[in-house]
Parts: structure tokens; sequence; C-alpha cells
């Protein structure tokens, strides 16, 4: 065992988990300038039309007010992918909301999308692009690709699908300028009603909006994607992807966090007491994958899949390069692999 997983193990467990993560991301940020020195891992990949430093990212949850993307592209992420961010700030659900299940290394959460709002995202955006355009350090090969993934306010009814566009058109006004790419999520477990906008009669429309919305608030383009379920039967994912060649969407990300609790080899007394909330991590890795075999095989060559959950090992990455991903993500890993993980699992897939 690593000496991250041992203090993991017999330190950070005993801190309250969402503690736990502001307390590592605070660590993540004052260390980034010592990491920085260690230089971007792995080979650049082209997707979406951009040039990633490398394959891995960050997956949307972990850093959702955009406080923290260059300090992880210093550990050697090669995208970040900011948010759940929602029109309006929220204070997301009543705590205690993060759950860790160490011995299936995986995470239970219900935040409820938890974040500062559209308008202050979008000023701390802006304020990382003038601070990188005064210090040279804008532009290819210099730091990670930049995702901004955009949800549902929950005080706006599902039910009402001219609100819904209105809610994700305002996020996508304020924060498509700055995204290198953006991602509609229709995926969470945690807000009511979320996960009915990807039945395929809601979910074209309003990416339709949103894709009309970014077009008239950027110069260039901004590739678009939407972020599934792995709970999606497979009827249900491979009309998803008959949809994304219809529209022209950029691509996919397979998967968001499941509600199931099968499989799990944690005290099922433990798992009950948690209650609610979308499960990450080891045991979303076999239908993660199956998802990415669904979509690729149906998509062909086309749309970008990001493929995300349960990805923890170097062998994990490549057999979900396999199944027909372009890109990664991760987060439940990160957390209990640590800082070192990123630049381990982008070693273990480069080539050589």
């Amino acid at each position: 065992m690593t000496a991250y997983g041992l203090l993991f193990d017999h330190v950070a467990t005993r801190i309250d988990p969402e503690r736990a993560h502001h307390l590592g991301f605070r660590a993540v940020r004052a260390g980034a300038a010592v990491a920085r020195r260690l230089g971007s891992p792995g080979e650049p990949v082209a997707a979406l039309g951009l040039t990633f430093p490398n394959v891995l990212g960050v997956a949307a949850g972990f850093d959702k007010n955009a406080v923290g993307i260059d300090a992880l592209g210093a550990l050697g992420f090669g995208h970040v992918e900011v948010g759940t961010v929602t029109g309006e700030a929220q204070p997301g659900n009543p705590q205690p909301r993060l759950f860790r299940l160490p011995a299936d290394r995986a995470v239970v959460n219900r935040m409820g999308f938890n974040n500062e709002g559209a308008e202050a995202v979008a000023r701390r955006l802006a304020a990382r692009a003038a601070r990188r355009r005064d210090a040279a350090t804008s532009g290819p090969g210099t730091g990670p690709v930049l995702g901004v993934n955009i949800g549902k306010t929950k005080v706006v009814p599902d039910e009402d699908q001219a609100a819904v566009e209105a809610d994700y058109a305002k996020s996508t006004r304020l924060l498509a300028p700055h995204a290198d790419y953006l991602v509609v999520n229709v995926s969470s477990p945690n807000t009511p009603g979320l996960r009915n906008l990807q039945a395929v009669e809601k979910l074209r429309p309003l990416l339709e909006h949103v894709r009309r919305t970014a077009d008239t608030v950027t110069s260039a383009r901004v590739p678009l994607l939407v972020k599934i379920a792995p709970d999606l039967a497979d009827e249900d994912v491979l009309a998803v992807a008959d949809m994304a060649l219809a529209i022209g969407l950029d691509g996919i990300v397979a998967t968001n966090t499941t509600i199931s609790r099968e499989g799990l080899v944690s005290d099922a007394a433990d798992v009950a007491a948690i209650g609610a909330g979308g499960l990450s991590g080891r045991p979303v890795r076999e239908r993660a994958l199956e998802v990415t075999r669904l979509l690729r095989g149906r998509l062909g060559s086309g749309p970008t899949i990001i493929g995300v959950g349960g990805i923890t090992t170097p062998e994990d990455a490549r057999a979900r390069l396999e199944a027909g991903a372009d890109l990664l993500q991760g987060y439940t890993a990160f957390v209990y692999e640590g800082p070192l993980w990123p630049r381990r699992v982008v070693a273990g897939v480069s080539p050589g």
C-alpha cells in the first residue's frame, strides 16, 4: 500500500468526508507550484477539435466552483471539468451528504448541485483568463483543457420545458464564453426530476436550445456534450446515441453515478443507513464500460466519448479506451489513491 493509502485509511477516514474533501483540495491548491515542476505527463490527445495534454481529466463534482483548475492540472490531469454549475446559486442538500464505502472503494453522495451559481463562476473564470493573459500562460499546451458542466437549478420544475431551457440557457450565456467544452448534465440522481430530462423527447430540444444559445455568445464554436446515467436501459442509451448523431452533438460523457447498490461488499446495514444518493467508484466500472461499448458501437467513429466511472488502475483505463472512449475522467479513485494517481494512470496508458 502507498504512503497515501495508509494515511487515508488510518487518518482521513476519521474525518467527515465533505470536510476531508475541502481540506484535501486546499492542499492540492497550496502545493500546485511544486507539482507544476514535474511537467505534464503523457501524450497529447486530439478530441472535440481540441488538443488535450493527456487522456485523463477530473470529473465534474470535484471542483464545483472553478477554484482549483490549474492546481489540478499541475497534478497531471489533462482536463478539468468544473461544476456542476446551476443558473442560480444553491446550497445543495442538507448535511451529511457525502459518504465513503472503503471496502468497495466507493463513495455515495447526495450533494444536490451545491455551487455558487453561474454568475459567480463566470466571474471567476473571467478573472482566471485575465491572469493567464497577463502572465502569458494561455494558449495550447499551457494548462488543462477546461470543461464546464451545467445542470438544472433545483427549484425549476422539470415538467416545465420552457423554464428548464431558460435555466440552462442562463448558465450557457454566462459560461460558454469561458469553456473549452460544455456539458449538459441531466443525469445526477440528487436533483428531483433531473433524470426525467434524459428522455429523448425532452433532451433533444434542451440540447438544441443550449447549442443555439452557446452559438450566440461565442465567436468560435464550443463543443457540446451530454452526461448520461449508467442506469439507463440499453435501448435508452442507444436512443441517446441516435439523437446525438441526428443533432450533431459533439460527444457524450458516460457515465454519472448510479442509484444501484447491487454487488457491494460493504455491510448492508451500513449501506442502508447512508440512504439515497449516487454511488461512484469501483462498483460502477462494469456498467460504465458496457455503456461505453454500446455508445461506440452505435456512434461509429464520430462523436467523442468521455469514459468515467470506476476507473482506478491503468488496466481499467486501457479497457475503457479499448471499449471506445476517447478521453477518461476520474474522481473517486483520485480520492482513494491520492495526488500521484493521475500520473500513474497516464503513465500506464501512454505508448512505450
